[in-house]
């Protein structure tokens, strides 16, 4: 069968057509869940389209792969030089199992990380307490300021410089291209992690990434029913260091790969579908979610039980203006900070709309406390974040709603 090209297509077109053309045997229009283990080979070694096991390889892990290589890949009409590259997509478990796969690929004992003093409490757990028992070196930085993440690069040693932008949960704005260079100078790769921002609303690869992280739980998936993460690697990036992989293979696309299926942590079938569903509304929903965000941050700047309102969408923010040149729109998440402790714990106890759960991105609006929730493995860190700061994670519901819940609540 042709598989059309879409290449030059938009992005809302690509997100619902790339990787899933009409099932060649029955017409179906949905690519079909593939819940098979194993399958039959026309003898020894015949595979037809290279199945043979579902860890290796299975069709409905291909098309979500697909789909998020086309959704990180900009259309070549958005590119200011030439062709880009060849954009590889890879499915995992968890958001956390793709970063785990990606950094046995590219680091060895004895090289060193740069990433965020506002990371992910995960991100930040994997590679301190997991990594760093085998020999792996970290430093957190302000990323924000280039100064900064230049002095915590290791020389000779740093071969990963990890970024968010937006961070979670201070929401700080990275400059990609000015980090790729300073990453590129010495030698390491620009590691971008784009869950918050997602691939509809930021491309990562065109501003000069190396590789782009998901976690695909958040609004890929988009409807808090499924646990994923995925990987972005353009064709052609090298392995740093000319670090080879086990297999011998010197790409970072192809080392991955090769840890993908050694690992194992791949996206099972039902969640590869699940996913894929929700990739086709990312663009229509993340621009609720950026709309909503904004009255709701509105809201929020004015009122008088409100000491600070962290959304790059605002003027105030220190990141606004370079979230604006390297963002479509500020998208659906918001922090703020009220005096205290227990007054956040307040507003989070007291919302109706807003229910008081961890993770983000799903279609309804949710509410936590990251000292205590999501970032509690940082605490007593330099990733530590403070104790009055609540977080949001803005749903596509009626913002009136949304603002009224959080009036009584702060009220």
């Amino acid at each position: 069968m042709t598989h059309h090209d879409w290449t030059h297509a938009g992005f809302s077109t690509r997100a619902i057509h790339a990787g899933q053309d009409p099932d060649p045997t029955t017409g179906a229009v949905i690519p079909p869940v593939y819940l098979t283990s194993t399958y039959k080979q026309d003898g020894v070694g015949g595979l037809r389209g290279g199945y043979e096991y579902s860890r290796s390889a299975n069709p409905t892990r291909t098309a979500l792969e697909s789909a998020i290589a086309a959704a990180e890949t900009p259309p070549t009409t958005d590119r200011t030089v030439g062709e880009p590259a060849q954009v590889r997509g890879f499915a995992f478990s968890s958001g956390l199992a793709a970063e785990d796969t990606l950094l046995r690929a590219v680091l060895r004992p004895g090289d060193h990380v740069v990433l965020p003093d506002d990371a992910y409490g995960g991100s930040y757990r994997l590679i301190a307490r997991v990594f760093g028992p085998w020999g792996i070196d970290h430093t957190p930085a302000d990323l924000t300021d280039l100064a900064a993440a230049e002095a915590a690069i290791v020389p000779g040693r740093t071969k990963v410089v990890w970024v968010e932008t937006p961070t979670n949960p201070l929401l700080g704005i990275s400059d990609i291209t000015a980090l790729a260079e300073v990453a590129h100078a010495a030698g390491a790769l620009l590691v971008v992690d784009n869950t918050f921002a997602t691939p509809y609303l930021q491309q990562p690869l065109a501003l000069g990434a190396d590789v782009v992280v998901h976690s695909t739980t958040k609004y890929v998936g988009g409807h808090s029913d499924v646990v994923g993460g995925a990987l972005a690697v353009p064709d052609g990036v090298s392995l740093p260091g000319g670090l080879e992989a086990p297999d011998g293979s010197t790409t970072v696309a192809d080392a991955v790969m090769f840890h993908q299926n050694a690992s194992g942590a791949v996206a099972g079938p039902f969640d590869a579908w699940l996913t894929l569903r929700g990739l086709k509304t990312l663009a229509v929903r993340m621009d609720r979610h950026s709309r909503n965000a904004a009255r709701v941050a509105e809201f929020l700047d004015a009122h008088p039980r409100v000491t600070q309102v962290i959304y790059p969408g605002l003027a105030s923010h220190p990141g606004h203006e370079l979230a604006k040149r390297q963002m479509r729109d500020f998208g659906g998440m918001i922090s703020f900070r009220v005096g205290s402790e227990a007054a956040a714990l307040d507003v989070c106890a007291r919302t109706r709309v807003f229910t008081l759960a961890e993770s983000l991105g799903g279609v309804e609006s949710l509410v936590e406390h990251p000292g205590r929730m999501t970032h509690a493995s940082v605490a007593g860190s330099a990733l530590e974040v403070p104790d009055d700061l609540v977080r949001l994670s803005v749903g596509i519901e009626d913002v009136d709603d949304l603002i009224a819940d959080l009036e009584q609540a702060l009220r």
